[in-house]
Protein backbone atom coordinates (compact mmCIF):
# COMPACT_ATOMS: atom_id res chain seq x y z
CA UNK A 1 0.00 0.00 0.00
CA UNK A 2 1.35 3.31 -0.84
CA UNK A 3 1.70 5.95 1.53
CA UNK A 4 2.49 9.60 0.58
CA UNK A 5 3.70 12.53 3.08
CA UNK A 6 2.64 15.91 2.83
CA UNK A 7 4.58 18.36 4.59
CA UNK A 8 1.83 20.65 6.00
CA UNK A 9 1.92 24.33 6.78
CA UNK A 10 0.11 27.49 6.68
CA UNK A 11 0.26 28.03 2.58
CA UNK A 12 -1.32 27.65 -0.29
CA UNK A 13 1.42 25.19 -1.64
CA UNK A 14 1.32 22.61 1.33
CA UNK A 15 -2.67 22.89 0.80
CA UNK A 16 -2.22 21.61 -2.99
CA UNK A 17 0.25 19.29 -2.33
CA UNK A 18 -2.15 17.92 0.11
CA UNK A 19 -4.95 17.98 -2.03
CA UNK A 20 -2.92 16.05 -4.74
CA UNK A 21 -1.87 13.51 -1.79
CA UNK A 22 -5.00 12.99 -0.89
CA UNK A 23 -6.52 12.26 -4.19
CA UNK A 24 -3.89 9.71 -5.05
CA UNK A 25 -4.58 8.12 -1.61
CA UNK A 26 -8.75 7.91 -2.62
CA UNK A 27 -7.50 6.62 -6.29
CA UNK A 28 -4.55 4.16 -5.45
CA UNK A 29 -5.99 3.04 -1.73
CA UNK A 30 -2.97 3.85 -0.45
CA UNK A 31 -2.43 5.75 2.83
CA UNK A 32 -1.69 9.48 3.77
CA UNK A 33 0.92 11.40 6.51
CA UNK A 34 0.47 14.87 7.36
CA UNK A 35 3.98 15.98 9.35
CA UNK A 36 3.79 19.45 10.54
CA UNK A 37 7.55 21.14 10.93
CA UNK A 38 7.90 23.16 14.20
CA UNK A 39 11.29 25.22 13.64
CA UNK A 40 13.60 25.49 16.80
CA UNK A 41 13.94 29.23 17.59
CA UNK A 42 17.20 31.25 16.92
CA UNK A 43 17.42 33.35 20.24
CA UNK A 44 17.35 32.43 23.57
CA UNK A 45 15.21 33.62 25.99
CA UNK A 46 14.40 33.82 29.89
CA UNK A 47 13.49 29.88 30.00
CA UNK A 48 9.53 30.25 31.09
CA UNK A 49 9.04 32.75 27.80
CA UNK A 50 11.39 30.00 25.69
CA UNK A 51 9.00 27.45 27.01
CA UNK A 52 6.15 28.99 26.18
CA UNK A 53 6.93 30.38 22.40
CA UNK A 54 8.35 27.21 21.53
CA UNK A 55 4.79 25.38 22.90
CA UNK A 56 3.03 28.02 21.07
CA UNK A 57 4.51 26.92 18.00
CA UNK A 58 4.01 23.55 18.66
CA UNK A 59 -0.17 24.30 19.12
CA UNK A 60 0.03 25.91 16.32
CA UNK A 61 1.56 23.17 14.44
CA UNK A 62 -0.92 20.58 15.87
CA UNK A 63 -4.15 22.16 15.02
CA UNK A 64 -3.23 22.82 11.32
CA UNK A 65 -2.27 19.18 10.97
CA UNK A 66 -5.25 18.08 12.70
CA UNK A 67 -7.68 20.25 10.90
CA UNK A 68 -6.48 19.52 7.64
CA UNK A 69 -6.65 15.92 8.64
CA UNK A 70 -10.44 16.06 9.64
CA UNK A 71 -11.23 17.79 6.31
CA UNK A 72 -9.54 14.77 4.65
CA UNK A 73 -11.56 12.51 7.32
CA UNK A 74 -15.19 14.26 6.30
CA UNK A 75 -14.04 14.15 2.18
CA UNK A 76 -12.49 10.39 2.14
CA UNK A 77 -14.05 8.95 5.30
CA UNK A 78 -9.86 8.03 6.02
CA UNK A 79 -7.98 9.23 8.91
CA UNK A 80 -4.33 10.06 7.70
CA UNK A 81 -1.66 9.81 10.37
CA UNK A 82 -0.63 13.19 12.03
CA UNK A 83 3.06 13.94 13.11
CA UNK A 84 4.31 17.10 14.72
CA UNK A 85 7.96 17.41 14.99
CA UNK A 86 10.47 20.12 15.74
CA UNK A 87 13.88 20.58 14.73
CA UNK A 88 15.01 22.09 10.98
CA UNK A 89 12.87 20.71 8.39
CA UNK A 90 15.07 18.86 6.15
CA UNK A 91 16.57 16.79 8.51
CA UNK A 92 13.30 16.64 10.04
CA UNK A 93 11.81 14.73 6.82
CA UNK A 94 14.51 12.63 6.34
CA UNK A 95 14.72 11.15 10.24
CA UNK A 96 10.80 10.70 9.07
CA UNK A 97 11.11 8.71 5.68
CA UNK A 98 14.07 7.03 7.31
CA UNK A 99 11.58 5.96 10.43
CA UNK A 100 8.75 5.26 7.98
CA UNK A 101 10.16 3.11 5.10
CA UNK A 102 6.76 2.55 3.59
CA UNK A 103 6.66 6.15 3.04
CA UNK A 104 6.28 5.93 -0.98
CA UNK A 105 6.80 9.66 -1.94
CA UNK A 106 6.99 12.82 -0.42
CA UNK A 107 4.72 15.17 -2.01
CA UNK A 108 5.53 19.15 -2.06
CA UNK A 109 3.94 22.02 -3.36
CA UNK A 110 5.99 24.78 -4.84
CA UNK A 111 5.14 28.71 -4.98
CA UNK A 112 2.71 29.66 -8.32
CA UNK A 113 5.17 32.77 -8.73
CA UNK A 114 8.83 33.52 -7.52
CA UNK A 115 11.47 30.60 -6.97
CA UNK A 116 10.81 27.45 -4.96
CA UNK A 117 11.28 27.56 -1.08
CA UNK A 118 13.67 25.73 0.91
CA UNK A 119 12.34 22.68 1.05
CA UNK A 120 11.42 21.60 -2.90
CA UNK A 121 14.90 23.92 -3.17
CA UNK A 122 16.70 21.12 -1.37
CA UNK A 123 14.82 17.85 -1.77
CA UNK A 124 14.67 18.41 -6.23
CA UNK A 125 18.48 18.64 -5.49
CA UNK A 126 19.11 15.80 -3.32
CA UNK A 127 16.08 13.27 -4.16
CA UNK A 128 18.71 10.74 -5.58
CA UNK A 129 19.41 10.43 -1.79
CA UNK A 130 16.37 9.68 -0.37
CA UNK A 131 14.37 6.14 -0.44
CA UNK A 132 11.54 7.75 -2.22
CA UNK A 133 10.35 9.61 -5.02
CA UNK A 134 9.75 13.39 -4.49
CA UNK A 135 6.30 14.91 -6.33
CA UNK A 136 6.05 18.49 -6.60
CA UNK A 137 3.02 19.65 -7.08
CA UNK A 138 3.18 23.11 -9.32
CA UNK A 139 1.46 26.26 -7.16
CA UNK A 140 -0.39 27.36 -10.46
CA UNK A 141 -2.37 24.18 -10.98
CA UNK A 142 -6.06 24.90 -10.41
CA UNK A 143 -7.93 22.46 -8.39
CA UNK A 144 -9.45 20.67 -11.16
CA UNK A 145 -5.92 19.87 -12.48
CA UNK A 146 -4.93 18.82 -9.35
CA UNK A 147 -7.45 16.29 -9.32
CA UNK A 148 -7.21 14.86 -12.82
CA UNK A 149 -3.53 14.57 -12.47
CA UNK A 150 -4.29 12.79 -9.44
Amino acid sequence: MRVYLVIMDETEEARKALRFASRRVANTGGRLHILALVPRENFNAFGTIQATIEEEARDRAEVLATSAAGNLFTESGRMPTIAVRTGEGQAVIKDYIADNPDIAALVLGAAAEGPPGPLVSHFSAHAGALACPVYIVPGSMAVEQIDRLA
